[in-house]
Parts: C-alpha cells; sequence; structure tokens
C-alpha cells in the first residue's frame, strides 16, 4: 500500500479514537453514495456530524483542511442528503473537518466543527 494511503488510514484511526474520547458515537465509517465517501459519521447530543478526515505529513503546502475542495463539498452534501433521507432521520447535521499533521513521529489534531456547511 502507498504510502499516503497508509498515512490517511492511520488518520482516520485516530479521527475515530479522538471522537470516542469526546463523547462521540460512531454510526458509520466510510459510507459511499454516487462520487462521494463520507469518512466517519458520527452523533453526539441530537447532532449528526459528518467528519472528513484529513491527514498530512507536513503543512509545507497548506493545511489540511485547506484541501476540502468545493466539488468535494458538494458531493458529500448529497450524499448525506441522501442518508438523512433513506435513513429517515430527523437530526440536525453537522460537517466538520478533522485535520491531523504528523511531524517529528507525532500527530496534532484539529476538529473544526461547522468547517463548511451547515443545515
Amino acid at each position: 500500500m502507498a504510502q499516503h494511503n497508509e498515512l490517511g488510514k492511520k488518520g482516520e484511526q485516530l479521527a475515530v479514537d479522538f471522537l470516542l474520547e469526546n463523547n462521540y458515537d460512531i454510526v458509520e465509517r466510510n459510507y459511499r453514495f454516487d462520487k462521494a465517501e463520507v469518512d466517519i459519521i458520527a452523533q453526539k447530543e441530537g447532532v449528526l456530524a459528518i467528519i472528513e478526515v484529513k491527514t498530512r505529513s507536513t503543512t509545507d503546502f497548506g493545511n489540511p483542511q485547506d484541501f476540502v475542495k468545493p466539488k468535494q463539498i458538494k458531493n458529500l452534501v448529497k450524499a448525506v442528503n441522501e442518508y438523512v433521507t433513506f435513513n429517515d432521520l430527523d437530526v440536525e447535521v453537522r460537517f466538520d473537518i478533522i485535520a491531523i499533521v504528523k511531524a517529528k513521529g507525532d500527530f496534532t489534531i484539529d476538529h473544526l466543527e461547522n468547517a463548511f456547511y451547515h443545515f
């Protein structure tokens, strides 16, 4: 497996661990619909948190959250609309980014709530 894929998988697991430590329930991982993949769907206190995880080994080219592009956001919103409708959910939905940077063997985690879309 390519090194960046391994880093991405590690980042997603770190994000899940972080969410669990912060009293989130993990509802789904890697939910796919059409052209989108939702990394993590979690719930806390009646809010369905849609989590996009971005992991980088350096910030030389920008922060991880800077790599969530408008087309990806559009696809994520479409996927989550389908998920909520299909599962007949009546919950508040929030879109978050968990940005993870590996530096000198350590990982820093930044949880950005309401990062790009809220409905």
